[in-house]
């Protein structure tokens, strides 16, 4: 018969045990996606999220597509698991294999592992939907922030 703090090591062992997994699929499918195929840049996009994390973690924002010489506002919101604190994320960049707008709409997957520090956190982040397109980003994060696990973004346009 097991203790409640064994009970409670062990709980917190196979949790943390799914996010790693849970993360490590992520980056794996992102990975064999992005090797796949050679991705062709269709458009341009930026954005700026806040996100709060205390082992879930919650992020809204907003930003714009730059696409066949037309910008389009929308917002951005995602849930996770995995990290503390609070931080704002700033991220520009390209946009792969989009065909036609109404493909950019929808969730797409991240699995992320990084910090901040008031003004230091950046990086490079990856973002697949189901629809084949691709987000490469270049970030920067300020606040105070230890993030680790998956996360899961919806972006809908902004009317």
């Amino acid at each position: 018969m097991q203790t409640g703090i064994q009970e409670s090591i062990w709980r917190a062992a196979v949790w943390f045990g799914g996010m790693v997994c849970a993360a490590s699929l992520l980056t794996m499918a992102g990975t064999c996606a992005q090797a796949a195929q050679p991705h062709r840049v269709t458009g341009k996009i930026y954005f700026q999220q806040v996100q709060i994390a205390y082992i879930g973690s919650g992020a809204a924002g907003r930003g714009r597509l730059t696409f066949r010489g037309r910008t389009y506002p929308f917002t951005i919101a995602g849930l996770g698991v995995g990290g503390i604190g609070l931080s704002k994320l700033t991220a520009t960049g390209n946009v792969y294999d989009l065909n036609s707008l109404p493909d950019f709409e929808g969730v797409y997957g991240q699995a992320r592992l990084g910090w901040a520090v008031a003004n230091k956190g950046g990086g490079n982040l990856w973002l697949a939907n189901d629809k084949g397109v691709t987000l490469k980003l270049k970030t920067r994060r300020q606040g105070l922030m230890l993030a680790g696990g998956a996360d899961g973004v919806k972006i809908s346009f902004s009317h």
